[in-house]
């Protein structure tokens, strides 16, 4: 059987993580959550080739020109990337992959491999069929403010970028709404056995 590469975005706040760790809890045994390039410095605890591959900008950017990279992206002075040959590295071992990324990671992902499946986990209040995504971005600032985790200026940059997530989501495959962390799940489920 073909292995496939799913790739899940979704907005700051929207809850892709607990989504996510929920699913591989209960799939493990035919996924494997992908494992993407860095050149930032690893946090306490953190293990080169389990939670990122750890690599210097020389490094990074002599990938780069080799071609090597499925998508790749910079943020705050760093490189986040996935290397093509990881992925089809673990499509042998006979793993179904996921791929957390941004939104405009999974686009570079769907030029290069059209047959990966974009799955984009969106608010509650986003409405699809009418394109409306104003609903879900004031959920969304609703969750980021009760957190109490963030300033004034670092909410407002995040619902920018939420508002440009939600835009790019139009060219994914499907919309899962996460309104309940199991319909969710259930709902990813029924994509992946499609």
């Amino acid at each position: 059987m073909n292995k496939k590469l799913y790739v899940i975005s979704g907005c700051s706040g929207v809850g892709k993580g607990t989504v996510l760790k929920e699913f591989m809890k209960r799939n493990s045994d035919n996924f494997m959550l992908s494992v993407s390039c860095t050149t930032r410095k690893p946090r306490e605890g953190e293990i080169d080739g389990v939670n990122y591959f750890f690599l210097t900008h020389e490094q990074f950017e002599q990938n780069i020109k080799e071609g090597k990279f499925l998508e790749y992206a910079q943020f705050a002075g760093n490189y986040y990337g996935t290397k093509e040959k990881y992925i089809k590295q673990k499509f042998d071992e006979g793993y179904n992959i996921i791929l957390e990324i941004d939104t405009q990671g999974a686009l570079q992902v769907k030029a290069k491999m059209p047959e990966a499946v974009l799955i984009f986990i969106a608010p509650p209040g986003v409405n699809i069929e009418n394109n409306d995504i104003s609903g879900g971005l004031i959920e969304l600032e609703n969750r980021l403010r009760g957190r109490h985790t963030e300033d004034e200026a670092t909410i407002q940059k995040r619902l920018a970028q939420a508002r440009t997530e939600l835009e790019r989501s139009k060219k994914y495959d499907f919309i899962v709404i996460n309104d309940s962390v199991d319909r969710a799940v259930k709902e990813i489920e029924g994509i992946v056995k499609k």
